[in-house]
């Protein structure tokens, strides 16, 4: 305990006083400072904090010589009684309401010298001036500042002035309109974080599942009367004793978690952002080892993460039970009940057990909850009785509730309803139902994925890329992906690809390939819950291979005939293509919404399209499909009356693999914009609105160069534009001219929608001028690397290998992403003379994965080729 001053303290007093509180608060957070896990004691240190605080702040009040009748008042988290380390220490000074700070040169002197001696003393306060009259008006028009003077405590001054604002305070009070100004506010908070607890970067005060939910639940209660305290909510029948235990500790865990963050980061962070993640973990002592017992390592930011979840989702869970009884307990109309069947009642929209010990006698209702929520008219939700006897009955569900015939006949009902699946599904997660009924669904709630590709945890992945698998079924999302709605009118049976959705990546995190894994955790599933031999084949081939088709559309050449037909030969028929293809579309939208554009939506339809020829029996026919090409391309050049055989210059020089690789539209624009240049020693760029929906394509006509991609490259990366694919092709020399290089580059920029004349009027001139200066290559940049990099880098690969035919050569890169990065890949390619046909470019959150088709003389010299992968490596790694 500080002694107190005999007067407001001077310059050195001051510092004294700092030195006091510093050492004081560096004491107390030594214990914080300790590596361990136990939340034992962090409620009591935080309340020694905030005593602490208070012990400086009437040392500082007695000598600041206020007015008699003002108080100093502890607010909003302060006025808890307790003080995470970096916090704000909010205060209110309370004058007496015939008190005119305006017209008291004193007074406001006295307020400004004690607020500054505050700050001296290192106290990082907020501060507010207010008579009661005056925090009764602004409580009154916002409902921030009544719930911050809620919890208002005195900490020094007149306990006469302090009664009489929370008698005022009081008064004010309208507990139904204060729970309804608090819903909103909650809800409006929750949709910032886009309403789930699963943020990989969440934040543990204000997340769904945060600190705040369970503030929210004791502000209401103290506003209705129905308690301060957990326990107070428990005597007033508000809250079971399990509920109360499992509170509290999920409230400590969090708190000690919030309280490590400040401590570490030495500053207010309540964020468990990346770059802190780990350090966090380790505080408790975590430490990387391998996941139950499996090969795969596991990070002990993992491990720190999974027990986050699993506390934050008890808290919502606790959250919506708690706030549905006090709502029950203030409103003034209570709902009517209707019945549903003997066991259930239709209470206002919301399903209502018809006793408390429903589940305990009768096991079976748990899953007919679902299945009554999906096909019950006018249901909207659980009532908060439900929600507490599925809570309090999470020990039923073990391996005989799993085996059980009638439930796994019940879940399957649920799976195979035309409605209601995603609601379900997400419903039964919240409730921690489908992790108890599907085992291994339990293994991957809460699960971080560290690929720099999905922005969710696994189970809010399985459970987004079902919700993308039924909208393909829904009439009002047909304009979303009408390819996708259109094939799905068509599917007989929907549920084949829900089973399918839920199963893709249900094995993630425990070693080995999770597809083949998936398989088997899915052919289990089917032969228990009766699925049909013919069905359940269908399923398993869907998970094995749910990541095939995204790969061969990104990164190998569907030009390329025999591509297409080994991929068709894999999937064997159409009824299997089209479910692939459904399925690969709702998962790559399902990852991050910064992965899915519409160039990638592109390539896997030109995918499924071909190979759906191939597998209607038409063989591939090289010399057909440029032929139908080119008719087609005829057909389009002639609507702008283009002179009788103007293309034909042009067409001359390029061979069957340009045509093989360019629609009809590409060859009639290239056509249009370079009849009448060709053999011109002169280089031609022009650009147009992709195609494809989003960003813009870019046509380059020049004499060839050996450096001429990575020269273009470096132009894309200075203006702001990212390539997403290249084809890159040499066209024959023209008479005496010498052979020209016709690229066409797909790129994107955040502006462009914006600006887009601007834009491809700069591409068009600018680029020009950059080919034709032909300045030697500036060196690349050390382009910068986001947090979520720095956290989580992946190491680089390379992989140099022949295609089939041993004609040209597949360069395959991966690394995480920079700016300047495939500038410094084609560099090397220039320096060590390489052609570039075919450029694959792919960005997966914040990973590339690009892949070249590349040939030249060094690659056929085995030392040329280990200089080009290590050169590329340092590139990459640079």
């Amino acid at each position: 305990m500080l002694s107190a001053l005999p007067s407001p303290p001077a310059q050195t007093e001051a510092a004294v006083l700092r030195a006091q509180y510093r050492a004081g608060k560096n004491a107390l957070l030594a214990s914080l400072a300790g590596s361990g896990s136990s939340t034992r004691g962090i409620h009591s240190l935080l309340r020694r904090l905030a005593r602490h605080t208070d012990a400086t702040l009437r040392q500082l009040w007695s000598g600041a010589d206020f007015p008699v009748g003002c108080a100093l008042v502890a607010v909003g988290g302060f006025g808890r009684g307790e003080l995470f380390p970096h916090s704000d220490v909010d205060v209110l000074l309370l004058l007496r309401d015939d008190s005119q700070v305006e017209g008291n040169p004193a007074l406001k002197s006295k307020i400004e010298a004690f607020i500054g001696a505050c700050w001296d003393s290192g106290l990082e306060i907020g501060s507010s001036v207010r008579t009661v009259k005056d925090c009764a008006e602004e409580a009154a028009k916002d409902v921030t500042v009544q719930t911050s003077l809620l919890e208002a405590r005195l900490v020094a001054g007149s306990t006469k002035i302090f009664a009489a604002l929370l008698a005022q305070l009081d008064s004010l009070m309208d507990p139904q309109a204060f729970f309804v100004a608090k819903t909103l506010e909650m809800r409006q908070r929750h949709n910032k974080f886009e309403n789930t607890p699963y943020a990989l970067e969440p934040n543990c005060k204000e997340s769904p599942g945060g600190l705040r939910d369970l503030q929210l639940v004791l502000w209401v209660a103290h506003a209705a009367g129905l308690g301060k305290t957990w326990d107070e909510l428990a005597r007033n029948g508000l809250a079971t004793a399990f509920e109360v235990r499992q509170i509290k500790a999920n409230e400590a865990l969090l708190s000690l978690i919030r309280a490590r963050l400040h401590l570490i980061s030495g500053r207010r962070e309540d964020r468990l952002v990346f770059d802190l993640q780990t350090a966090v973990a380790e505080s408790f002592g975590y430490s990387a080892q391998a996941d139950d017992g499996s090969k795969l390592p596991r990070r002990a930011s993992e491990a720190l993460m999974k027990r986050y979840y699993w506390a934050a989702k008890a808290v919502t869970q606790l959250n919506q039970i708690l706030l549905l009884n006090i709502e029950e307990r203030i409103s003034p109309h209570n709902a009517p009940l209707r019945v549903i069947n003997e066991r259930f009642f239709d209470k206002g929209g919301m399903i209502e057990v018809a006793s408390d010990n429903l589940y305990q006698r009768e096991p079976h209702a748990i899953l007919e909850t679902f299945l009554l929520f999906q096909t019950t008219p006018g249901i909207q939700g659980l009532s908060a009785r439900t929600l507490r006897a599925l809570y309090n009955t999470r020990s039923i569900m073990n391996a005989g509730f799993r085996s059980d015939p009638v439930n796994r006949d019940t879940f399957r009902q649920i799976l195979q309803q035309p409605s209601g699946i995603t609601h379900a599904m997400r419903l039964m997660n919240q409730t921690s139902v489908l992790g108890r009924y599907l085992w291994v669904f339990r293994k991957i709630v809460g699960q971080m994925q560290h690929d720099l590709f999905h922005v969710y945890t696994v189970d809010q992945h399985i459970l987004m890329v079902l919700r993308n698998v039924r909208r393909f079924f829904m009439a009002e999302h047909a304009h979303e992906y009408p390819a996708c709605s259109q094939l799905a009118a068509g599917w007989d049976k929907p549920w084949i690809l829900y089973i399918a959705a839920l199963f893709h990546d249900i094995a993630k995190g425990r070693g080995g390939d999770h597809s083949e894994l998936g398989c088997l955790d899915v052919r289990v599933f089917c032969r228990q819950h009766g699925i049909p031999a013919e069905d359940a084949k269908l399923i398993e081939f869907l998970v094995g291979e749910h990541l095939t088709m995204s790969r061969i559309a990104q990164k190998e050449d569907l030009s390329d005939p025999e591509v297409i037909g080994a991929f068709a030969k894999r999937v064997g028929n159409e009824r299997y293509l089209t479910a692939l293809y459904l399925l690969t579309v709702a998962d790559i939208r399902g990852t991050s919404p910064k992965v899915w554009n519409a160039w990638k939506g592109k390539l896997l339809e030109d995918l499924y399209r071909y190979t759906l020829r191939v597998l209607g029996g038409r063989a591939p026919d090289a010399d057909a499909e440029v032929e139908s090409r080119k008719r087609e391309a005829l057909a389009m050049l002639a609507l702008h009356a283009e002179p009788f055989e103007a293309h034909k210059a042009l067409w001359d020089t390029l061979d069957i693999s340009y045509f093989m690789r360019h629609e009809a539209g590409d060859i009639a624009w290239h056509a249009r914009h370079l009849s009448r240049h060709v053999g011109a020693a002169k280089c031609v760029v022009r650009a147009r609105r992709s195609a494809a929906g989003e960003g813009m394509q870019v046509l380059v006509y020049t004499p060839d160069a050996p450096d001429l991609f990575a020269r273009i490259c470096g132009y894309f990366e200075e203006a702001g534009l990212s390539i997403l694919d290249a084809k890159v092709h040499t066209a024959k020399p023209y008479k005496d001219a010498p052979g020209y290089a016709l690229d066409t580059f797909q790129v994107v920029s955040p502006t462009l929608a914006e600006h887009y004349r601007e834009l491809v009027a700069m591409v068009e001139a600018d680029l020009v001028r950059t080919i034709e200066e032909n300045k030697p290559l500036p060196p690349p940049g050390k382009g910068r690397v986001s947090r979520r990099v720095k956290s989580f880098p992946i190491a680089p690969r390379v992989d140099l290998r022949p295609d089939e035919k041993g004609q040209r050569w597949l360069l395959s890169v991966s690394a995480s992403d920079r700016v300047g990065l495939l500038y410094s890949i084609a560099r090397v390619l220039a320096h060590h003379r390489i052609n570039l046909q075919l450029a694959k470019v792919t960005t997966l959150g914040e990973r590339v994965e690009d892949t070249f088709l590349i040939d030249g003389p060094e690659l056929q010299q085995n030392k040329a080729q280990i200089a080009i992968e290590t050169e590329i490596l340092e590139a990459l790694a640079a």
